[in-house]
């Protein structure tokens, strides 16, 4: 009598297999953050492209409509640069705040966050490349606003390159801030509520000279992400601007930034395991 080894048998030879096929799957490598960022991102961009121009275009001109009606009462000095600065970082308030804590709510609502839950995908690729894409539209209408109204108040063009720092750094605080809302809110309403309030407070706080409001108001200016971004592009337009505290307007945005992104990114785990 012939003795049939075990793993001959066509069960044991399927078990076998599908043994290998486990032991491959749990040793395959993770997903790495940038390539991950960079997937979700292009994906991100590409869906975004259509639908989120002509509001890119609402933004654009809405910070122009604001400034020429502050014109009529601005003639100049630090009030235009303040007029100036807070109307081009509007439309990126108006993008990666208003428009980002929409998305986020109404993809918890729909069951969104289950598929990018079963991607392989660290939570924080999720969260800064719809951040990133998001802030990306925000360059062409920022760059336009601001050199209209340079021409609007008579300012110089000069230091228009400071946009390179201050559309990513205040876009990225005000994205990170906007998916934290739009993650928290429990229904989606109340995210686009959250997501309209506080591009109001960018729009109040931001266009208008700090000088002119009261205390109270000029400290909740201060908690406000964009203001840094604000202040460190206004500076720019001085005769003379010192630097170095345009640079520290940029740190400080820099760092909201990073903590924005990170309570949007702990936001994200929350709801996507619920």
């Amino acid at each position: 009598m012939s003795v049939v080894p075990a793993e001959a048998l066509p069960g044991s030879a399927l078990a076998a297999e599908e043994r290998a096929e486990r032991e491959a799957a749990e040793l395959g490598p993770r997903a790495r953050l940038w390539p991950s960022l960079a997937a979700v991102y292009r994906a991100q961009l590409s869906r975004a492209r259509v639908a989120r121009i002509p509001l890119l275009f609402v933004a654009t001109f809405q910070s122009i409509g604001i400034m020429i009606l502050m014109r009529g009462v601005v003639d100049g000095g630090a009030e235009a640069r303040a007029v100036v600065a807070g109307s081009s970082v509007l439309v990126v308030a108006f993008v990666a705040l208003n428009l980002l804590a929409q998305y986020f709510g109404q993809l918890r609502s729909s069951g969104g966050l289950d598929h990018y839950a079963t991607l392989p995908v660290p939570p924080a690729a999720v969260v800064l490349g719809a951040a990133g894409a998001y802030a990306s539209f925000t360059v062409p209408g920022t760059v336009v606003t601001a050199v209209f109204g340079c021409v609007l108040f008579g300012l110089p063009l000069a230091h228009l390159w400071v946009l390179a720092a201050v559309i990513p750094l205040a876009g990225a605080a005000l994205a990170g801030l906007g998916a934290a809302l739009g993650l928290l809110a429990p229904r989606p309403e109340l995210a686009t509520v959250l997501g309209q309030l506080g591009m109001s407070a960018a729009l109040l706080l931001g266009v208008l000279p700090a000088d002119r409001m009261p205390a109270v108001i000029q400290f909740a200016r201060d908690l406000l992400p964009s203001t840094y971004g604000v202040e460190a592009f206004a500076r720019t337009f001085g005769p003379h601007p010192d630097w170095a505290f345009v640079l520290g307007d940029l740190a400080v945005c820099a760092g909201v930034g990073v903590v924005s992104l990170a309570v949007a990114t702990w936001a994200y785990r929350r709801a996507a395991v619920r």
